[in-house]
């Protein structure tokens, strides 16, 4: 319930170009809304690529020579220098994720394939959202205060159905320290990993106690 989830971080209003665009409008769009790449859309607006400033650069890189003595040269170079549409131009296929999927799994996603941004997509595959390292992050900037009023009445109280008055939850720049007694190993291990997944925190110190075997 209180973990972030993307659809909490994404950006709704997200630029996008058909696959019939051409490079001087994607360079013109790209310009105007001050972004280095952007999702690629097929007729049904659902996402069949990416396309961004690396794969622009490629005819900047390699730029063509009509001379006929150029030919051979031209063929060591990559297919993109000569590319002119968004179709022939963007990454396919695009590495995309769902709005309901975790702000961490996300995160993992964009580690893995080493990208900086993300599609979001129903399940149709439309474009949704896009959501970047930026918007990830955000979940950090979140004061302590509202970290410790949420633990306490959410986590506690409500999933745990226990008297937040019997547990001292502290919160320093995102690290949580929870204090406390509670019946049994397994009630602290699910309350550590409750608190695990309030957004803005960093970090979990485990004051519980309980008995033991228990």
């Amino acid at each position: 319930m209180m973990t972030s989830l993307v659809r909490d971080v994404m950006t709704n209003n997200v630029v996008a170009v058909r696959k019939e665009a051409e490079f001087k409008e994607i360079v013109e769009v790209m310009h105007r809304r001050r972004v280095s790449a952007f999702p690629v859309l097929d007729g049904g607006d659902r996402v069949i690529g990416v396309v961004s400033e690396a794969d622009l650069l490629m005819r900047e890189a390699y730029p063509p020579r009509p001379a006929a003595s150029r030919l051979e040269q031209r063929r060591q170079v990559p297919p993109k220098a000569d590319a002119m549409t968004a179709a022939e131009l963007m990454t396919s296929p695009a590495v995309t994720i769902r709005a309901d999927a975790t702000v961490t799994e996300a995160a993992r996603m964009m580690h893995g394939h080493r990208i900086k941004r993300l599609p979001v997509v129903d399940d149709e595959g439309r474009l949704t959202g896009i959501v970047s390292r930026v918007d990830l992050l955000g979940v950090y900037d979140r004061p302590d205060a509202g970290i410790g009023i949420e633990i306490a009445e959410q986590v506690i109280a409500g999933d745990f159905a226990l008297d937040p008055s019997t547990f001292e939850v502290a919160v320093s720049g995102g690290v949580v320290t929870v204090v406390g007694k509670v019946e049994r190993q397994a009630i602290a291990l699910s309350l550590l990993d409750a608190v695990w997944d309030v957004a803005g925190v960093i970090d979990v110190r485990d004051r519980l106690s309980y008995p033991p075997d228990s």
